[in-house]
């Protein structure tokens, strides 16, 4: 039977809401300018001001996680495409960040 309510409560450690409020920061600043998308800079304003928090534990609204997720899952498909075509230094570094992306990404979808 399917589940009625989903818990959209995630426990990120320190280093993990670092990482998704830089990355909720470049969003925002890469949609800023476009008017078609100003509920998704509300949404990644909202999920930045929730990072903020001193709390390990961030409550996300359904809207909050599905368009993180989202940006996520792109994210990690751009760069799995510059760790397939860079030399060894920088694919040292693409895969750093893929690995934690994929992280964060696995707490999300569970």
């Amino acid at each position: 039977m399917k589940k009625l309510f989903k818990n959209y409560e995630f426990e990120l450690d320190k280093n993990q809401k670092k990482i998704l409020s830089s990355f909720a920061k470049q969003a925002v600043k890469q949609m800023e300018g476009d008017d078609k998308l100003v509920s998704e800079v509300r949404v990644f304003n909202s999920v930045i001001d929730k990072l903020g928090s001193a709390d390990d534990k961030v409550k996300f609204t359904k809207e909050e996680k599905t368009r993180l997720t989202f940006q996520l899952k792109e994210n990690t498909k751009h760069l799995q495409k510059k760790v397939d075509g860079s030399w060894f230094l920088t694919r040292w570094f693409y895969r750093n960040m893929f690995n934690q992306y994929n992280n964060i990404l696995s707490i999300f979808t569970d």
